[in-house]
């Protein structure tokens, strides 16, 4: 994993970042229009980054939209042969670090019911499920499992001193 680096993605990165959408989602995948919206939006309420290898080939990429105290993880994506290496889990802890530094108490996503691969590394990450979206997925009629991690915790309420 050390060899992959993390970083903010540009548009540069739109022809091998759709390339790889289309091999990952190829149902549902975003379209160009969709991905240069999300990343003219980079500054202020979205974040997006890949990962490459040292001879910048793309890998994976990721995509986090925030605001208002609030975060959505949009999109993981890491390359079939390159899963299982911490890709994943290197993408995902730079959303979480993006969520905390843009001050959000909760971070949100979809995952797909048929995917138990992503399921356990959310659920590493301190992920839990809060509701399912049905036949969210189309056209394959695939539901959607809704995870939520707190990243900041509320201190208790209605304590009283202890009397002595």
């Amino acid at each position: 994993m050390s060899e992959i680096v993390v970083r903010a993605m540009t548009a540069g990165d739109l022809p091998a970042v759709l390339k790889l959408e289309q091999a990952l989602f190829p149902e549902d995948a975003w379209s160009e229009d969709m991905l240069r919206a999300e990343l003219a939006d980079q500054s202020r309420t979205r974040h997006y980054v890949v990962a490459e290898t040292p001879g910048g080939e793309l890998v994976g990429y990721a995509g986090l939209a925030a605001a208002g105290g609030q975060a959505d993880v949009q999109t993981i994506g890491v390359r079939a042969d390159r899963r299982g290496g911490g890709i994943g889990a290197a993408l995902l802890t730079e959303l979480l670090d993006e969520a905390a530094r843009r001050g959000s108490e909760a971070v949100f996503l979809e995952v797909r019911a048929d995917n138990p691969g992503a399921r356990r590394l959310y659920e590493r990450f301190g992920f839990d499920e809060v509701g399912v979206r049905r036949r969210y997925y189309q056209p394959s009629d695939v539901d959607a499992i809704v995870m939520c991690r707190k990243l900041r915790t509320r201190p208790p309420m209605g304590f009283t001193k202890e009397s002595k």
